[in-house]
């Protein structure tokens, strides 16, 4: 699978664009704010339905115009792939295949696996719980579209069971009868998401320690562990434990809605004993073993984009990557780098072939 050739219209900073791909890596270089993770991020949305780094999806838009467009073609099992993902202000997001609009997003993720590597990973783990259960989450929605609609359909009930506790509330009435309709869907549906969580985290935890001593060298230790409050008992238990807290709350607190993957390195938080070196070689495993877990389990090697990431690594870890290249692990592979010189001698070093693109 790869991406022959991307246009864009008024996304971001750019008017218009048109990219033709010939090389499996493909380089985008220039200085800072020219446009660089512009393109990747358009890579990125046509894969996941929205950008990497704003998620408020008119803010893509390139200011002073009213919509963007984003066409592409890729090449998947030998055949043509046309995606094209638009917006116009005020209205809905359509992302159509091949002409045809989905009408759930949701039905796309998938078709293009991929993965990006970036300085904007740090959020990983300096932000709250909900990024990293969104990172599981991309993982395992890539690969099972069923885990996907039960996430999406645990959500909407929770958004209703928190309804009902404010509408209690706020006119001092309680029935009991009602919410246990919704205690119990929530248990059906989040079993099943807990269920899928453990054994994805089972199997990445040896797929990220491999890469991660690789990358290192040494014999740090670093641990992922999944925390879930359903470790403990079973969600419809803890919902019914819980309604006091929960009526005073007003919202849901106890679930899968809270489960968070901690970061340790020497079973300690990486983020506050984890050196900015240790914390870097940490994210690049994580991403490098998605990137591993995506092809294992799809046959498909994803595309794999490298936002800016020459500048925070040295040489071994550089190296490193050259050398999974030069294995043909990766499949093709895009590239945001600041300095040209730098990024032709790293992709020559790969005796790949290449296009670079200067902006």
């Amino acid at each position: 699978m790869y991406l022959k050739k991307i246009s864009l219209f008024n996304y971001k900073n750019f008017s218009e664009a048109n990219f033709e791909f010939d090389g499996k890596i493909i380089c985008f270089v220039g200085k800072n704010g020219i446009g660089k993770t512009n393109v990747l991020d358009a890579i990125y949305h046509l894969s996941y339905g929205k950008s990497y780094f704003n998620p408020l999806a008119v803010q893509n838009i390139k200011h002073g115009e009213e919509f963007f467009v984003i066409d592409a073609e890729f090449i998947k099992n030998e055949r043509s792939e046309q995606l094209v993902c638009s917006l116009k202000k005020g209205q809905k997001k359509v992302l159509k295949r091949n002409g045809k609009a989905y009408d759930k997003f949701s039905d796309h993720i998938g078709f293009i696996p991929l993965v990006i590597i970036s300085p904007a990973d740090r959020d990983l783990i300096i932000e709250g719980s909900e990024t990293r259960r969104k990172f599981i989450d991309s993982i395992i929605s890539q690969l099972d579209a069923q885990y996907l609609q039960q996430l999406i359909q645990y959500q909407k009930v929770m958004s209703q069971r928190n309804a009902l506790l404010k509408y209690f509330a706020l006119n001092h009435v309680f029935d009991n009868d009602t919410l246990s309709i919704y205690n119990e869907q929530l248990d059906d549906f989040g079993k099943y998401i807990f269920e899928k969580r453990k054994a994805f985290i089972a199997e990445f935890i040896p797929i990220f320690n491999e890469h991660h001593h690789a990358i290192t060298g040494s014999q740090e230790s670093v641990q992922l562990v999944y925390e879930s409050h359903l470790f403990e008992k079973d969600l419809l238990t803890l919902l019914q434990e819980n309604i006091n807290k929960d009526r005073a709350l007003h919202y849901t607190s106890m679930g899968i809605h809270k489960d968070d993957l901690s970061f340790e390195i020497d079973n300690h938080p990486i983020k506050k004993f984890g050196s900015q070196g240790q914390q870097k070689s940490f994210l690049i495993a994580l991403k490098l073993a998605q990137f591993e877990f995506l092809k294992k389990q799809s046959g498909v090697k994803p595309i794999l984009l490298f936002d800016d990431i020459f500048d925070k690594l040295d040489e071994t870890r550089v190296a490193k990557i050259v050398e999974m290249v030069n294995s043909d692990t990766f499949g093709q592979l895009f590239i945001s780098d600041t300095h040209p010189e730098r990024t032709e001698a790293i992709v020559k070093s790969t005796l790949q072939s290449y296009k670079i693109f200067n902006l």
